[in-house]
């Protein structure tokens, strides 16, 4: 990582979201490493749900937290396949002002090291809505760690350079004042 040395770290608030029909938040392992990740990068926690695959109420919840003035960011694991009940795209994406297109062509290009052309079926994608981050990232625990690690841990530090999505974010100013 490219760092800016006299930029400060700003912590984010960050909610994650698991979209699984089977998972419990005891047997939630993608959502846990998504908690783990940003807590050891100095990020906090704004709020942890599980949701059964239902595009209506995944997309209320997305909507809750982008319309919340403390959210800045949300990750989101699961649903983002071809069952017939994957619907995280579809929830998410009448939500987002502006898509990042480059997310989910990045992560599948990084992905073919660990699943080979299996990429090809993520669906994974992120924009940005109302000052709020919103990525959704495959379900195994697997993805979680090659999203974060591979994308994510830089675009979410305010050091990292030439950018990073933390100027995009609403109230990423008050975050650097909470340490």
């Amino acid at each position: 990582m490219k760092a800016k040395v006299d930029a400060p770290f700003v912590p984010l608030n960050i909610a994650v979201l698991t979209v699984s029909d089977t998972r419990t938040l005891e047997t939630d392992t993608s959502g846990q490493v998504f908690v783990d990740r940003l807590s050891e990068a100095g990020h906090h926690l704004a709020a942890r749900v599980l949701l059964k695959d239902d595009l209506y109420k995944i997309r209320a919840q997305v909507a809750t937290w982008i319309a919340d003035d403390e959210v800045q960011v949300v990750l989101i694991t699961g649903g983002t396949g071809f069952t017939g009940r994957d619907s995280t795209p579809e929830a998410v994406s009448c939500l987002l002002d502006k898509k990042v297109d480059g997310f989910g062509e990045l992560f599948r290009q990084i992905s073919v090291a660990d699943i080979g052309t299996s990429t090809v079926q993520s669906r994974a994608l992120a924009g940005l809505s109302n000052g709020t981050l919103v990525c959704c990232l495959p379900g195994s625990t697997s993805a979680v760690r090659t999203g974060w690690d591979g994308i994510l841990a830089e675009q979410l530090d305010a050091r990292h350079r030439p950018c990073n999505f933390v100027a995009h974010l609403k109230q990423a100013a008050a975050c650097e004042t909470r340490g």
